[in-house]
């Protein structure tokens, strides 16, 4: 028999999913805080006895793990382990009727667009004022920054307009105020995050503004690094380019997922370009800014997807030598585009052409890091972890880039500090570094002088 918790209301906020999701939550926390309740991310110790899950519904994988978690904690509320879980983000705006079906033990769910509801439900008010109160996640010394809600491209294989739904750019004004907020709370780095940073403006300002929002950003004071993810490659507004190059907060760093490079995949997959114009803007960038690091990913097993498309692909990423590239497997989603088309690429299959990119990337990504040896990057500390601290170029991004890695037993390494570190070392996806200034370790408080 199921007995209520005498646990102190505290409401645990469990983040899965992309960085969008950690954005939210930090959002729904700080209303939380806000409202004076007690509120906990993902705490190992004392999860606390309300629960809300923010799920990712973008792709078969991230499905099953949502539902794997929600699962999870609507068994702890049948054992009493918890008092009430409550669902949120994009699986339960995508498929809420048949959640809410399926698994009956969760007090609610709500969508993406729901925060004021999912408030009331925790005895909060949703509070308009708190423009840039988050309670944040990430290390202290670094943050992301959402600056637009929402895609207006037609992707076939993309699901993110039926949970996220139109574009809606946020104000220059109000991510000011937001940047400035993080600044004054010690965040150094910023990381620009939308489903399309490419269009953001277009709804507000009627132009492409991402440039000039840029240019407001590296004037706040404390924000050293701003990094940009999620480009679109069709209507990229080159001015951008221009602040990358002449900001030195701006890091030379561009995040654009370009899916494929066959013409015809891409025609299917209505990305709005071809193989020549990806190849020529890549070009450009390179033209542009000369050290530029360009992340990008790509799908393959896409419906049709011969094995002479794949070839081209496989043969386009030799040639363009990207400094960083994730590939995924095609995932067919229901109500998208593509999902009329048939499913035709077998899952092994799929399977190995993964990693017969990565393979290639791999080796392109240690010739590459084998040209930093002997040379000196600034670069930022993120943990320490046993006896090594890791830490990023501006090149680099957390969790998705390389590390640059030093020895913790020689050296002492404050986190969340820029450290000029030589590179003596490289690995596929590793650098090895010294600090070319010794820092002192702190004297621990008990021996201190009186």
């Amino acid at each position: 028999m199921r007995t209520k918790s005498t646990k102190q209301n505290k409401i645990n906020v469990v983040t899965l999913g992309c960085s969008k999701n950690v954005y939210d939550s930090e959002v729904l926390m700080g209303q939380l805080k806000a409202n004076g309740k007690n509120v906990v991310h993902e705490d190992p110790e004392d999860d606390g006895n309300i629960v809300v899950i923010n799920t990712c519904g973008f792709i078969g994988k991230a499905k099953e793990e949502s539902v794997d978690t929600i699962l999870h904690y609507a068994q702890r509320k049948e054992a009493g382990e918890v008092d009430k879980v409550f669902v949120t983000g994009c699986l339960s705006e995508r498929y809420k009727p048949d959640l809410e079906q399926e698994i009956t033990n969760v007090d609610q769910y709500f969508g993406t667009h729901d925060l004021p509801n999912l408030l009331k439900v925790l005895e909060a008010d949703y509070k308009h004022e708190l423009i840039g109160e988050r309670l944040t996640t990430t290390p202290q010394h670094y943050a992301y920054l959402k600056i637009a809600e929402g895609c207006d491209r037609p992707c076939s294989f993309c699901a993110i307009p039926l949970m996220r739904g139109k574009h809606k750019s946020t104000p220059i004004e109000e991510l000011v105020i937001e940047a400035t907020k993080l600044a004054e709370s010690g965040i150094k780095e910023i990381m620009l995050i939308a489903q399309d940073l490419t269009y953001y403006g277009l709804d507000i300002y009627k132009k492409r503004a991402l440039a000039d929002l840029l240019k407001e950003l590296v004037k706040v004071e404390g924000i050293e690094w701003i990094r940009l993810h999620y480009a679109f490659p069709s209507g990229f507004p080159m001015d951008v380019l221009d602040v990358m190059r002449d900001e030195p907060k701006v890091c030379n760093y561009l995040d654009i997922p370009l899916q494929h490079i066959n013409t015809e995949i891409l025609k299917s997959m209505k990305r709005g370009t071809t193989h020549e114009k990806t190849t020529n803007l890549i070009h450009k960038f390179r033209e542009y800014v000369p050290n530029m690091a360009i992340r990008t990913t790509l799908i393959v097993g896409y419906p049709g997807e011969t094995e002479e498309q794949f070839q081209e692909l496989k043969d386009w990423v030799e040639e363009m030598r990207f400094e960083r590239l994730g590939a995924f497997e095609y995932s067919h989603e229901e109500n998208t585009g593509a999902y009329v088309l048939e499913d035709d690429v077998p899952a092994d299959v799929k399977f190995r052409r993964v990693n017969e990119i990565m393979e290639v990337q791999s080796q392109i990504s240690w010739e590459l890091n084998q040209e930093k040896i002997g040379k000196t990057f600034r670069c930022l500390f993120d943990r320490k972890d046993g006896e090594y601290y890791y830490g990023r170029t501006e090149f680099d991004s957390p969790d998705v880039d390389n590390d640059v890695i030093v020895d913790a037993r020689e050296h002492y390494i404050k986190l969340g500090e820029f450290i000029d570190i030589e590179i003596y070392d490289a690995g596929d996806f590793d650098l090895y570094g010294t600090p070319t200034v010794k820092q002192e370790r702190p004297v621990p408080l008990n021996k201190r002088k009186k």
